[in-house]
Order: structure tokens, then sequence, then C-alpha cells
């Protein structure tokens, strides 16, 4: 790309989408005027219409102007998908990871290079996650199993005027299958590689004419693949002297993590007297016990842990969540290697029809819950360094949210609304962090939090879809929201009492950091149907993601002084959508150029905030500031075909790149304007089955998927100013299955991770390098077989 200036790349990327705008139209009509068109077969999951609600109405994926991955239960039924991270795979520039270590159970989402990893409630999510339209406001508790689920919508780009919450980078929506009038029933049971035990049913049922209920329960297990190993079981004559603890068994392995242990139950009653009016009330809880996730140690500075090599194995870790007595620890103890996790939630959806034209809706949402979990900051057995963490925290959050919707006969369709949220967090912590002192208790930093973190949006939009002429249509929304948060830091020795340390720390008791703000987004996009089979658009759009106060500070001073500001994003996107060959061949591409400003980026240095010239601040930073600006640019192409009856073909591939334009001094040499300001460039998916017709045997289906994920940075090796990238991988999955002829019968084998790829997550924590010299990340899952039988009734 040397060579061709931003803004020529910029308009390379709009000729070239208008282009094949034309060349399509052209393409498709002379298809049209040749041959009639062939019905599909409503056996076809592949290319059957999906209904989206992106834009507040119910429309076919195809006549939306958004760049939309949308899967309904069917798709998901073929690819053997159960919880949202799997749909990341196959949809352009989406990345879902989960968490691990020092994050607990929560899931980082990005769309289009926007995201967010952190899973402290101060900090707002970049995607925004909804089931039913419900925003779910935090990080954590967002790994969501597709229980239930009749379709999964994915909104890239900003949605800050097409969804409850502003969401700066896209929107992941979830949609529950509704209660009906007819008995139905669904089982799956699945049985696999490590103990893996999964449960999965469903019941629908009529109580009256107009009252129906459906109810669904999962419960899922699956013993970890990373062993955690007693290191002085293993190594008896150790020079640190570490001894194994007697009740190790002999193996010297004490557990296993990266363990699956979970179960939720979710019901929903639904009232529906008329047309007119229906009214959804559902409920959901949800459980989770399991061990740490599956983290190796993938750096060891021996000079800074007594010239030993705490490296254990490709799945293999002497993390042993142990501190020995010291400083305010008078006694040796152990931290959790565990998370447990629990959360309920209820919902009201009612939609009510005041005329043949205007229908008003309100969605009304409660959810609280709690989660605990230790961490051991340097992922080694040494006693003499390191640090291990406590945490739990509480969480409760309410929303409302009401939509008018009104058609002016064919001349325009109008939404306006408002959307209001109240939530408060709890985090209560309890840090050992003892830096390289060996012993020396005046370098340890031991203190205990119980933060009260309060935050509230209030917001009012609207939306009006002018037709001006046949085919045509013109967009155009505005949005405008009130924010603030307010955050109590609470510091205290581990007694309760007064907190004395050489940082600082203890002074922060008691402070109180706030953060208010407001903005305006709004989104203009023209479609145009240049035939029935070719939909081309262009956007321009806008959305943000919330400012706030630093979560970690040192001093009071970056506390009080760390308040930031959102962060901006302004968005160009042009696409074309088409249904082909008699709609055996569905092509959707998009180009997109995003203009990012203010972004809030991690922060190498306080001074500013602590009130020293920069280069001179004494005392630790982990604050965030808007530190950045830049920009990026990509296009995607998702292809879905029929070629004959059986057989059908999904595809995806994505590229996406930039640059920096601005890096603030104080982020110091984490980040350079040279950096890769987003990665992977590439990414890619293939999927293929064909459904075998067996007659009174009733039929087969092979089906293979492989999702490519092109080289990822992952920063600076701690200690180094080289950047490090995970290498390139490619992950294949395979599955076989027989149907029986009436088709509620059906038995799978499957094979995950086929080739059994050995690779890392993008997730490593490198925050005590410094001090004990160790990094660790989490080891992506490897070869694993299930075997599933499903019935329905």
């Amino acid at each position: 790309m040397q060579g061709i200036s931003k803004k020529g790349l910029r308009c390379a990327l709009l000729a070239t989408a208008s282009a094949a705008t034309l060349f399509a139209a052209s393409n498709a009509q002379a298809q049209d005027a040749e041959a009639p068109k062939k019905e599909q077969s409503s056996d076809d999951a592949a290319m059957r219409e999906i209904i989206v609600t992106a834009q507040f109405r119910s429309q076919k994926l195809q006549d939306t102007p958004l760049a939309i991955t949308a899967v309904d239960s069917a798709l998901l039924e073929a690819r053997n998908q159960t919880d949202v991270s799997q749909i990341a795979a196959q949809a352009p520039n989406v990345q879902m990871t989960q968490m691990g270590g020092a994050f607990g159970s929560s899931m980082a989402v990005y769309i289009r290079g926007i995201g967010q990893y952190d899973f402290n409630p101060a900090y707002e999510p970049g995607v925004g996650m909804y089931i039913d339209d419900v925003y779910y406001a935090t990080l954590t508790g967002n790994i969501m199993d597709l229980l239930d689920v009749e379709r999964v919508e994915v909104l890239r780009g900003p949605q800050g005027t097409l969804t409850g919450r502003n969401s700066i980078g896209g929107a992941i929506k979830m949609y529950s299958i509704k209660p009906e009038f007819e008995d139905s029933a669904k089982i799956d049971v699945v049985y696999g590689a490590r103990e893996r035990v999964d449960l999965r049913a469903s019941m629908n049922f009529g109580l009256t004419d107009n009252l129906f209920a459906r109810v669904a329960g999962v419960y899922k297990h699956q013993n970890g693949y990373v062993d955690q190993v007693d290191y002085g079981c293993a190594n008896p004559d150790n020079a640190l002297g570490i001894s194994g603890n007697p009740s190790t068994p002999k193996d010297c392995v004490v557990d296993k993590l990266g363990e699956r242990n979970y179960a939720g139950i979710r019901g929903s009653l639904r009232f529906n007297p008329s047309d007119d009016f229906d009214w959804i009330v559902t409920g959901d809880y949800t459980w989770e016990h399991r061990n740490a996730a599956a983290g190796v140690l993938t750096q060891n500075d021996t000079s800074k842990t007594d010239g030993i090599d705490f490296t254990c194995g490709r799945f293999c870790t002497y993390a042993s969540w142990y501190m020995p007595a010291g400083g305010q620890a008078t006694e040796a103890y152990y931290m959790p290697n565990s998370v447990k996790f629990w959360g309920w939630g209820v919902s009201s959806d009612m939609s009510i029809n005041l005329a043949d034209n205007i229908n008003l809706k309100s969605i009304t949402a409660y959810r609280e819950y709690e989660q605990i979990y230790g961490t051991d900051d340097d992922y080694t057995p040494n006693p003499n360094i390191g640090g291990a963490g406590f945490n739990d925290l509480t969480f409760r959050f309410f929303s409302q949210e009401l939509r008018l919707n009104a058609s002016i006969g064919d001349l325009a369709d109008l939404t306006v609304g408002g959307f209001y949220s109240d939530q408060k967090s709890v985090y209560f912590t309890r840090q050992d962090i003892r830096y390289i002192g060996h012993g020396l208790e005046a370098l340890f930093l031991q203190f205990q939090g119980d933060d009260p973190i309060k935050a509230d949006s209030k917001a009012v939009f609207g939306t009006a879809i002018f037709h001006p002429a046949p085919g045509l249509n013109v967009t155009a929304g505005v949005r405008y929201t009130k924010e603030h948060k307010d955050y109590t830091f609470v510091r205290k020795a581990w007694d309760g009492g007064a907190l004395t340390d050489i940082f600082g720390v203890g002074a922060l008791d008691g402070t109180v950091a706030n953060y208010d703000g407001d903005r305006v987004d709004y989104r203009l996009s023209v479609d145009y149907r240049f035939s029935e089979a070719v939909l081309g658009y262009a956007t321009i759009s806008t959305g943000f993601k919330g400012g706030g106060v630093t979560a970690r500070p040192f001093t009071q001073n970056q506390a009080v002084n760390g308040t930031f500001d959102p962060e901006t994003l302004t968005a160009y996107e042009v696409g074309l959508k088409t249904d082909l060959f008699g709609r055996r061949l569905r092509v959707n591409v998009a180009a997109f150029y995003n203009d990012y400003k203010n972004i809030q980026l991690p922060l190498a240095d306080c001074a500013i905030l602590d009130g020293f010239e920069p280069g001179t601040d004494p005392y630790p930073c982990a604050a965030i500031g808007n530190a950045g600006d830049g920009e990026m640019y990509g296009a995607e192409l998702e292809i879905t075909a029929s070629p004959v009856d059986g057989l059908d073909i999904d595809g995806s591939l994505s590229w996406i790149d930039g640059e920096w334009k601005r890096i603030g001094d104080q982020v110091g040499g984490s980040i350079t304007l040279g950096d890769p300001i987003t990665t992977p460039n590439w990414r890619g998916s293939f999927g293929i089955q064909y459904r075998g017709d067996m007659g009174t045997n009733g039929s087969i289906t092979p089906r293979f998927d492989i999702a490519y994920t092109g080289k990822q940075n992952m920063g600076r090796l701690a200690g180094s100013d080289t950047l490090d990238f995970n290498p390139a991988r490619a992950i294949a999955n395979a599955r076989l299955t027989w149907r029986n002829e009436n088709d509620d019968l059906a038995i799978s084998f499957e094979v995950q991770n086929l080739f059994d790829k050995y690779y890392f997550l993008p997730i490593r924590f490198a925050a005590l390098y410094a001090s004990a010299g160790t990094t660790y990340s989490n080891v992506g899952r490897p070869r694993e077989w299930a075997f599933s039988v499903q019935k329905k009734f």
C-alpha cells in the first residue's frame, strides 16, 4: 500500500464499491431477463429469508442498508454453534475473546478494530450486547450461551441512532424464540472429550387461547486442558526449597484450568389477546463455577526469578495462587483459582398498535449479578516475588426504552424514542502486590478496596426513512445522549483500618471522581434497489464510547484529574447486497473508512495528572486517557450459495488497515505512531455442507468449517521495544449429522480444532513483568470431539 495517499485510498474504496454496484446491477438485470426465477426450497437453511429489526422495524436482511451478519436458528443448528463467540468466526472484522486471569468471566468484543477489553464497570463497552433488545452494560456476564435463540444479528459500524444504547463499534443482538400457542419441545444431549456433558432443553405450551409460555435450560461441563502442576512435587530438589503439598496426587497435577461449568434457565410468558397487543415477560438465571482460564507462562526473565525458568509446557503451568506470609499477610494463604458467577434478570417487552400505522413499544429490564475470583499475577510458585488478588464484583442495572414507530403512507417510516439506564457496581478487592523487594516489607503494596461506581445514561433519538421514488430510500437519524458517572475510592488496610504505604494509595480513601458529558450523533444513508436482486447503499454515521474516570489510580491526584472524555467515530460506508441466479447466490460487500478521535488508551506516565513534568513522576501509573487519534479503512465480503439442492456454502473475507495520526507523550513507548492501529488485517471463513436424502432412512449431512485469523499485534514484549505478533492461524471444525425421515431426531459426531492447532488467544497479562519478570497468556482449546443427540417433540 505504500505510495498511495490515504485520501486516494479512501476514494479508491468508494469508487470500487460504486463500480461494483453498477456492474452487479446490470448483471442482475440481465439474469432476470434471461431466466425465470426458481423458487427456493423451504428446507434450504442457507438461503432462507432472515427477518431483522436493526432499523426498529421488521425487514428482510437483504433490504436493510447496513453491514449485518444475520444467522438464524437453522444455520446455528447446522454449524452446532451454542455460544455467541462462535458466530464471530464467521462474521467479517469481528473478534470475540473470552477473557481470563485478571479479568474474570468476561468477553472482549471488537468490531472493525473498535471495542474494549477491560472488564471494570467504570469503562464502557465498545460494542453493544443485547438479548431481546435489552442492553447488557458490562463485559462481565456477557459470555452468552445461544439458549433458545431465534436469530443473531451482528451490526458492524457505529450504532449511535439504531440501538438502545450508543455503540461506537457496532452491536451484537440476540433474539429468543417467542412463546407460541402450539405445544412443542426439544432436547439436546452431548458427550465429548474431557468428560464434556451438555444438556439443553426447551418447551413451549399454550396456557389459554391468548396466554403462552416457554421455558429453556442449559447445563454444560467440561474438564480443563491446562495442567496446574505442583512445582515442589514435580521438582523435589529445586533451588528455592519449595516443597510439594502433601495432598497433591502422584502425577503432581492439582487442577485443570480452562474448565467449563455453568447452567442457565430462561422462562417467558406471552399475552397476545389480539394483533394489536403483545406482551412478553421474561426471567432468567445464570450460574457459573469453574477453574481459572487456561493460562500458560510465555515470558520468564530468569534474572528476576532467582535464575529459575518457571515455564512448564504447552498445556502446563506452575502457577500456584499461593502467597507466603509477609507485610499485612501474617500467615501464608491461597487465593481461589476459580471463578464464581451468578446473575438474574427480568424484562418486559410490550408492543401496542395505537392505529393501523402507529406502534408503541416499551422495553423494561432489571439485572443483577455477582462475580468472585482470584488471581495469581506473576503466574509462578516463587515465594519471593509476584502478587495476587481477590475480587468480588456486584452489579445491578435498570433500563427503560420507549419507541414509537409510525408510517406516513408511502412517503416515510418514522421512529422516535427515548432510553434511560441506571447502574451501580461495588468492586471489592484485596490486592497483594509484592514488588521485587525479596522480603523487604517497605516495597509491598497491600490494600483492600470496596469501591461503589454509579452511572446513568439518558437519550432521545429519532429516525426517518423517506421513500422519495420507487426503489430509493433516504434515512436520517439523530440521537442526543447525556451521561454521568461517579467513582468513590475506598482504600483500607486488610483489617479495615487506615492504610499507610509508600505509594500514597492510602490517601485515596474517600476520594470521589466524577464524569459528566453529552453528545449528539447522527446517521445519513441513501439506498437504491437497482433491481429485485441488487441493493446498493451509502452511509455516513457517528458514534461514541462514553468517557469516565480512571479506575486504578495510585494517587489522589490521579483519581481527581483522571477524568477522560468520550472517544468518537465518524464512519463512511458503501455497500452492495445481491441475490443472484434465482437466489442461488447471495453476495454482500461493504467498504468503510473510520475517522477515530480521542481514543482511550492506557497511560505509561501520569505526570500530567500528578502535577509533575513529563518523565519525572515518581508514582506508578495505570490510568486511561484520551491519548490518540487514528484512521481505519477496510472492505468486507460475505457469500452464501446453494448451487444445487442440498448443497449449502457460506464464506466471508475481511480486510482492515489504518494508522495512528496522534499518540500522546503520556502513552510512553508502549504505542508509537508507526505501530499498526488494528490487527489482524485479514480474516476469513468458509463452510460447506451437503444434505444427502436417503428416503425413508432419513438424511445424512457432512459439514466442514474453517476460520482464518491473520497475524495479530500483541503489543511490545515486556522489557523490549520489539512488537510481538500472534502468528496467523486457521481453525477447522467438522461435523457429520444423521436425521430421520420426520426430521425430529438427529445424531451427530463432530471434531473441533480438527488439525489440533496450538495457538494463543489475544490475551496477555504482563503487569508484573518489571518486578516478577513473567508474562502469561491464554492458550486456545486443543482438538476435541463430541457426540450429540437431538430430539424434537
